[in-house]
Parts: structure tokens; C-alpha cells; sequence
């Protein structure tokens, strides 16, 4: 198996835009909100969006996306925007994170960092979807691509395909949950039918207080859902279509990543 190489330098950026990220994500839980002062959260998002493309710019200058790499990438890319606008998430079925677990598993983290980033947007633009949760999107979709890289290389054949069927279910109840924390600082007066009381965020209550109101939320509005739809259809894609998929992967990663040196006469 042959993964796209990470540099020391493309590692420490790809872990500051994951760590940008996660503070992006959890400011509303960590800092106290003064009443009148308001956060948007695309402009937290143009502090982030350089740190991501540098991480393509130290691939690039490391020699870890050549141009085959990169052709690979963009038809990867392209597949998931189309899976996406075929399956855009009714009900829960999305066709476009079994994909990315598999490109993420053969080609590495990094790739598999990279590959969320430009699939979701590739499919928002397709599909009209820009808006103020595309960041989060393409953040969270990332984390999966590298989550995936990321797994025990030592593990292959039915094994392999059961482990990343299983993380496929992990990582899509863990999508829905941070896709949840991006938008439910800004929902007011939150209420569920069956629940006593409001669910809403509370500006400048304390952090275990208001984390136990989003689990409720969460737990409630999307993880019987939404989120076990999205793990099924993670599960069954890996499980069937993932043998075939992941040994073209590999023929494609074998073909893009081998390098050599060129002897010449005198």
C-alpha cells in the first residue's frame, strides 16, 4: 500500500488548521459572550481558509502532491460532488463520505485532509450550497478524510473493510455532532417536543452546563435520524462497493506514487 507522503512541515500545518478549526467550532463553549457582541461565522472562517490552503502549498512544495497526485485529487474531488448531487443528504443517505473514507485510507491523511476541503466545496458549487455552513462543512468533512488516513495500516482483507465500515458509522455520528455545535450557538429558543424547558444556547453559562444542553439537542434533533442514516449508508457503501474501490485506489496510488531515480550513460 502506498500513501501519499507527509512532510514534518505539511504534519505541523495540517494539525494548526485542525486545531484553527476546533476553536472555531467550540469558541461559543469556551469564551464568554458579552450581550451585544456577536461573532459571524464566515469571518472566523477567513482566519482558517489560508492555514487550509497552506497545507496544500507545503504538499506541493514537499513533493507530496506531484501532478499525478493532483490529477487524482481533482477526479476524486469531481465523483464526490456528483455523488453529493445525487444523494444531498434526504433524510440522512449521502453517497459522498464512503468515498473520501477510502481515498483517505490509501492515499493518507493528508490527502484524505485535502480531499474533504475540495469535494465539499466542488459540491456546493454544483449544487448552489455556498453558504455560512460551508466552512463547516468542508472542516468536518476533512477531519473524516484524515481520520481515515489515519487508521492501523497493519489490518487488510475482511478486516479492513470492517474496520473502516466501522468508522464510517463513528465518523458520521461525529460529523452530525460538530455540524450541530457550528449552527446551535446561533438557534434561539430551542424547543423540543417531549423536553421541559429550552435547549438554546446560553451565552456566558458554564461550559459543562451548556454542553450538556447541545448532547440533549444533538441527541435529540439529529443522532436517531439524520446521523444513523448517514452511518448505514456509510457502513453498507463501505461494505459492498469498498473491496473493488479500494483495489483501484491502490493500483492508481501505485502508478501516481512511485518514484525512482534516472541513471544515465556517460
Amino acid at each position: 500500500m502506498t500513501a501519499v507522503r507527509i512532510s514534518p512541515r505539511s504534519l505541523l500545518v495540517l494539525l494548526v488548521a485542525s486545531a484553527a478549526g476546533l476553536a472555531m467550532l467550540c469558541w461559543p463553549l469556551l469564551l464568554r459572550v458579552h450581550d451585544g457582541t456577536r461573532v459571524d461565522p464566515p469571518f472566523l472562517f477567513l482566519g482558517l481558509l489560508p492555514v487550509v490552503l497552506a497545507v496544500v502549498l507545503a504538499e506541493l512544495n514537499e513533493g507530496g502532491l506531484d501532478p499525478r497526485v493532483l490529477a487524482i485529487l481533482g477526479v476524486l474531488s469531481a465523483a464526490n460532488a456528483i455523488l453529493r448531487g445525487i444523494s444531498p443528504g434526504t433524510a440522512g443517505v449521502e453517497l459522498t463520505f464512503f468515498l473520501l473514507i477510502l481515498a483517505g485510507r490509501v492515499f493518507g491523511p493528508g490527502f484524505g485532509f485535502v480531499l474533504g476541503c475540495t469535494s465539499l466545496f466542488a459540491s456546493a458549487l454544483m449544487t448552489a450550497g455556498v453558504g455560512p455552513w460551508l466552512p463547516y462543512q468542508m472542516l468536518c468533512a476533512a477531519w473524516v478524510g484524515m481520520g481515515a488516513g489515519l487508521l492501523p495500516r497493519s489490518v487488510t482483507g475482511r478486516g479492513e473493510v470492517a474496520m473502516l465500515a466501522a468508522y464510517g458509522v463513528v465518523s458520521a455520528y461525529l460529523y452530525g455532532l460538530l455540524m450541530n455545535l457550528s449552527g446551535w450557538p446561533f438557534i434561539a429558543g430551542i424547543v423540543v417536543e417531549g423536553h421541559e424547558g429550552s435547549l438554546a444556547y446560553v451565552a456566558g453559562a458554564p461550559v459543562l452546563e451548556n454542553l450538556h444542553t447541545f448532547l440533549v439537542y444533538t441527541l435529540l434533533t439529529s443522532t436517531g435520524s439524520w446521523d444513523t442514516a448517514r452511518a448505514i449508508t456509510n457502513a453498507v457503501a463501505v461494505a459492498v462497493l469498498g473491496p473493488a474501490i479500494l483495489t483501484t485506489l491502490r493500483r492508481a496510488s501505485r502508478r501516481a506514487t512511485v518514484t525512482g531515480e534516472v541513471v544515465t550513460g556517460r
